[in-house]
């Protein structure tokens, strides 16, 4: 990624955080936080991976909300930041910290079963 990607990518990432925050009422995005956002070589595409508390529960209902809201949030970036094109939103969620804690959780499995081993020794 060049260094032009990753600044744009930064900025549109702080800028939707913020829109997501202070100006959609949407319920259906309540929470919802941004973890990341790649753009194109071209900077005519943005993929905006998201995530929420509930997880998957309501991924399918987040990622509708964030469709139906794309227009109104490319509206905005254009308003606010100034590149010469405003890419294209595509909004995919991210279970990487639901794989994190997966992860965190056999870990801690495992610690407790060497504990347990331990003592019966």
């Amino acid at each position: 990624m060049t260094r032009r990607q990753k600044r744009v990518s930064e900025l549109i990432r702080r800028e939707i955080s913020t829109l997501l925050e202070r100006k959609i009422k949407d319920p259906r995005l309540s929470f919802v936080t941004v973890t990341d956002v790649e753009v194109t070589f071209d900077l005519r595409e943005a993929f905006i991976y998201v995530s929420a508390p509930e997880g998957q529960e309501r991924k399918e209902e987040i990622l509708q909300g964030l469709e139906s809201a794309s227009g109104f949030l490319r509206h905005e970036l254009a308003q606010n930041l100034r590149i010469k094109f405003i890419p294209r939103l595509n909004f995919c969620w991210d279970d990487s910290l639901e794989r994190g804690q997966r992860i965190a959780q056999l870990l801690q499995g495992l610690a407790e079963k060497k504990d347990v081993q331990r003592s019966d020794s």
